[in-house]
């Protein structure tokens, strides 16, 4: 996450005085962090929910969360890293409380083995690497699309590990789950993620 370092003409220069700000119930500096954050928290709210108006109403909860708990802000992160998690619990948290559609088994993503524990048929090679996909607009635009064919529960979990960069630790924390249920889920995610994309990449 990038430095809070902005010259501009409010009064909130740098990060410390901007946290200040809010700690002290200054409007100007909620007005501040609603402006310079949104954007990207409203990235990483769409990355788990599929429709924009979940995805807003989670952005809105999150901010209202920081605004209370915002005296509890020590500093030892920087504030984009303490909003970004207070966002994926209020996208989370949206996801629990909306009605469920039944998942699709995963098992139907997973790549077949037979009995000796080899792959059932060939494994496809990418005409791709994968720095070249990273830097492939197109590519990663697809990743996303199959990333979101992926089971809710699986999905969240390649998510939080793969793209928002937690711990298996604290990923088992946010979900609820054993560190142990999170390595089995996001092996399986990882490997349906890859089936998924395996037609695509061939001849990318």
């Amino acid at each position: 996450m990038e430095s809070f370092q902005r010259p501009l003409a409010d009064p909130f220069v740098t990060e410390a005085e901007l946290v200040q700000g809010l700690q002290s119930g200054d409007p100007a500096a909620f007005e501040r962090l609603v402006r310079d954050y949104s954007g990207r928290m409203l990235a990483v709210a769409r990355r788990f929910l599929t429709q924009e108006q979940d995805a807003q109403d989670a952005l809105q909860d999150a901010f209202l969360s920081a605004f209370r708990s915002i005296e509890r802000f020590e500093g030892n992160s920087q504030l984009s890293t303490w909003l970004h998690r207070i966002v994926v619990n209020a996208s989370l948290m949206k996801l629990r409380t909306r009605r469920r559609k039944p998942e699709k088994p995963i098992d139907d993503l997973l790549p077949q083995f037979v009995s000796n524990g080899h792959r059932d048929g060939h494994e496809p090679a990418w005409a791709v690497t994968i720095d070249t996909a990273v830097n492939d607009r197109e590519i990663r635009e697809l990743v996303r699309t199959k990333i979101s064919e992926l089971p809710e529960s699986y999905r969240t979990v390649l998510l939080l590990r793969d793209i928002e960069q937690m711990s298996t630790e604290e990923t088992a924390e946010v979900l609820e789950l054993s560190p142990g249920a999170v390595k089995t889920r996001l092996h399986r995610a990882r490997q349906a993620l890859k089936s998924l994309l395996d037609p695509h990449m061939q001849g990318a």
